[in-house]
């Protein structure tokens, strides 16, 4: 029996039968698959076949195989820095939520998602949540920053849950897709889906005042199916985005706009840092690229892991207020 899988708890799945049955399945023996060091063989939005237990008392399932992957988002396991966690699979369009500073999302959180986004041939919409909580300096700040993604050419939305404003946008780009909710916990990723599909009931909390940070609610990534012809995969808070080892030559080909740029610089392998007659930096100097981006990428070519997992949010806000001026 071939079904999709909805939830993943570790060691129990609950997968979706083409018939529409949800069963409770568990995983046969230890999957290898080809190339990927994961933390978790099996995701969710992963094409499986099973077949049914018969043994025990309630109808359970066990997993035997896992179709191929059309795509998946990853990032490094938090506790094993060689390894990855899947955070889910077979995504037609990942919507990325940022808020300006309930909590704060930096433009280096944003670029690490992205680039990842980028890898696995995954189209990333930048959600812009909690706009009816600005004032002016956050609003500008807020449009500042969908400036700089637009230029690039990523999709950008704003939207309020309580005010239900550009909720009918939104929605509009999920219908028959398979969309993920992504962010930092505390961004309003359950809020958002509650607002779309009230009898969810999905569980919210509040930001802590303290820290300014979120705090996680959704436990496990899962998948809902929702009344208007969407599927949207819920996924706990990401603090950091540690970034699956990439070549230093191929970072610069998921920024879109180095890799237009890329054919212009003197040397074929130009890593736009310290050569010369670099389109790149050139672009920089006169600001047509925006100088976040090329930090973020200096971070991630330096493999500035450590750095990143710091509190880089105020480097950022400088940075930012440069360019502008």
């Amino acid at each position: 029996m071939t079904g999709i899988v909805y939830k993943s708890t570790g060691s129990w799945y609950t997968v979706k039968s083409e018939q529409g049955d949800f069963i409770e399945c568990r995983m046969k023996g230890k999957f290898r698959i080809k190339g990927i060091k994961s933390t978790n063989p099996i995701a969710v939005g992963d094409v499986v076949d099973y077949e049914l237990e018969e043994t025990s008392d309630t109808v359970t399932g066990t997993i035997y195989n896992i179709h191929e992957r059309k795509n998946y988002i990853v990032r490094k396991s938090v506790n094993l820095s060689h390894q990855m966690h899947i955070i889910a699979s077979n995504i037609d369009r990942v919507f990325l939520l940022i808020t300006v500073n309930n909590p704060p999302t930096t433009f280096n959180f944003i670029d690490r998602f992205l680039i990842t986004a980028e890898a696995y041939g995954i189209e990333t919409v930048l959600v812009f949540n909690k706009i009816d909580t600005f004032d002016e300096a956050t609003l500008d700040e807020q449009l500042y920053m969908q400036h700089v993604y637009q230029e690039i050419g990523y999709k950008c939305l704003r939207v309020s849950s309580t005010e239900m404003l550009g909720i009918e946008a939104l929605q509009e780009m999920m219908i028959g897709k398979v969309s993920m909710f992504s962010g930092h916990s505390g961004v309003g990723k359950s809020t958002l889906v509650n607002a779309m599909e009230p009898s969810l009931h999905l569980k919210t909390k509040t930001i802590s005042d303290a820290s300014k940070q979120g705090q996680h609610t959704t436990t496990f990534a899962e998948m809902y199916d929702l009344s208007f012809g969407a599927s949207i995969i819920d996924t706990p808070g990401i603090k950091g985005f540690g970034m699956v080892d990439m070549e230093k030559a191929e970072i610069s080909g998921y920024f879109p706009e180095f890799f237009k740029l890329k054919d212009q610089c003197k040397f074929n392998n130009c890593l736009h840092k310290d050569e010369p007659k670099c389109a790149v930096k050139d672009a920089l100097e006169k600001d047509e690229i925006a100088w976040s981006r090329y930090n973020s990428y200096l971070k991630i070519l330096e493999g500035d892991e450590e750095h990143y997992r710091t509190d880089i949010y105020n480097e950022d806000r400088m940075e930012s207020d440069e360019t502008r001026k």
